[in-house]
């Protein structure tokens, strides 16, 4: 079994690769329509973003909610610290009211499986509010 850290840490350093990798292809892309993508991680403004929510679905999909939570908090974490709190390039600096749609998606999404103590949420529920939210960082790519 790991260790909660190792997980945390293994997330953060995907997180800080795929930004890496997005802000690099940042130009290329910008002459492309087609996003391309490394590793599995778009090449976009919202790819780690995305990619992120795309393990924390499979981890609840596996039944392993507590992980799903905890990396739901990561997602949460670094996505206030980047698009709320990151400068002048900020989506909530460029475009505020796309930034609130997302965040309020990005809690619908998370809040029933930070929630889940006793009783899991309904997965049509949070499928539904999975695709939402991948439906709205698709926005502001």
């Amino acid at each position: 079994m790991r260790h909660p850290f190792q997980k945390l840490a293994q997330a953060f350093l995907f997180l800080v690769l795929a930004f890496l990798f997005g802000s690099a292809a940042g130009t290329a892309i910008a002459q492309e329509k087609k996003v391309g993508q490394v590793n599995g991680v778009d090449n976009s403004k919202m790819g780690a973003y995305r990619a992120l929510a795309q393990h924390i679905y499979a981890d609840f999909q596996k039944g392993d909610v507590a992980a799903a939570a905890e990396m739901g908090r990561v997602l949460e974490r670094v996505w206030d610290k980047a698009e709320d709190y990151g400068g002048d390039t900020a989506l909530s600096k460029t475009n505020h009211q796309l930034f609130e749609e997302i965040d309020k998606a990005m809690d619908l999404f998370l809040t029933p499986i930070w929630e889940a103590k006793a009783k899991p949420p309904d997965p049509a529920k949070v499928k539904a509010a999975y695709n939402a939210y991948l439906e709205k960082l698709k926005l502001a790519d």
